[in-house]
């Protein structure tokens, strides 16, 4: 499999990983990772953080001990900045703020996190980047890294994102479902969707290192683009 590679020097790597992907092994150890193939790649490679793996966008692997023991003060320090952008169900009725919300595992579901007076300190911020009729296009900075931060704080504010399995709606997002009089195609069985999996994009990271500072963007993926299209191309 070809990995995007954003950037690489001497201390780390920063992928932009598809969709549907593993950043790093599970522990059934049966499927591929980055991280399985940056060690094809470059040998010794050292987790940093993770994505889900519905989740693309920019992610970073340290390819030294130094490194990797930097690039994780840094995470866990709060110094690195990472921005999302996801799409998520219904208008918002501000267009930013701040979800301040402990998150700890919900103690039911060992892959399910939950919003819990008891859970640790979790502070995402977003803004309204685009609103259409059924969803809006919102950009996340998070500011600690809970697993499912972003899906977990937008469920508790009542606009999961679209597509998740776990914390909202499993439905993909259908043409017909934006356009008034849709027709299917005569040689079309059933209706493709527009979009089938979890609407989250890792945008960017931006921290310094070695007194160096570094922006890393990751393009937004071919289906996230397609299904902004047409979200704009049906918006009245």
């Amino acid at each position: 499999m070809h990995l995007d590679i954003i950037f690489e020097n001497e201390q780390f790597i920063a992928i932009n990983k598809p969709s549907g992907l593993l950043s790093i092994p599970d522990r059934l150890g049966q499927e591929i990772s980055v991280k399985d193939l940056l060690k094809q790649k470059l040998g010794s490679i050292y987790t940093v953080h993770r994505l889900d793996r519905d989740t693309s966008g920019v992610i970073v692997f340290a390819k030294t001990e130094e490194a990797h023991k930097e690039l994780s003060q840094l995470f866990e320090g709060r110094e690195m900045e990472k921005y999302y952008v996801g799409l998520v169900y219904g208008q918002m009725m501000n267009t930013s703020g701040s979800i301040d919300a402990p998150i700890m595992e919900h103690p039911g579901k060992t892959t399910k996190m939950m919003t819990h007076a008891k859970g640790k300190l979790s502070l995402t911020d977003y803004e309204v980047l685009e609103s259409f009729r059924l969803y809006s296009w919102v950009q996340f900075r998070i500011h600690t890294g809970r697993t499912h931060q972003i899906r977990v704080h937008m469920q508790h504010i009542g606009h999961s994102i679209v597509c998740d399995e776990i914390y909202g709606d499993a439905k993909p997002v259908l043409l017909s479902s934006l356009k008034k009089n849709f027709k299917l195609a005569k040689i079309a069985e059933e209706e493709k969707p527009i979009l089938a999996r979890l609407a989250l994009h890792s945008s960017r990271l931006k921290f310094t290192l070695g007194g160096e500072t570094f922006e890393l963007e990751a393009p937004l993926p071919k289906d996230l683009r397609a299904v902004l299209q047409q979200l704009r191309k049906w918006k009245g």
